[in-house]
């Protein structure tokens, strides 16, 4: 996947790639959100769902790819190479 993203002479990323990119990203979150719910050990008191919502994107991607979908409002940057997606209101 990442090897098909070249930024050309005036660094333009293709709208594929973006989509391909938050494509991953919002798979790598459920899937991180999954993983957290299904975990073992968690207080009886403790019900529902553990919350995620920053992850590290995808490292396919370079990271122009992340910040650029920041810069569209599609991501937020939560800070510490952690992103995440925004509110809906």
């Amino acid at each position: 996947m990442a090897e098909e993203y070249q930024a050309g002479q005036d660094n333009v990323i293709p709208p594929e790639t973006l989509k391909r990119a938050l494509k991953a990203f919002k798979k790598r979150l459920k899937l991180t959100s999954l993983d957290e719910d299904s975990r073992l050990g968690r207080g009886a008191l403790t019900g529902g769902h553990t919350g995620v919502c920053a992850i590290q994107p995808p490292n396919q991607f370079p990271r122009e790819v992340w910040d650029e979908l920041c810069r569209q409002g599609r991501l937020r940057n939560s800070g510490h190479g952690l992103f995440e997606l925004p509110m809906l209101n």
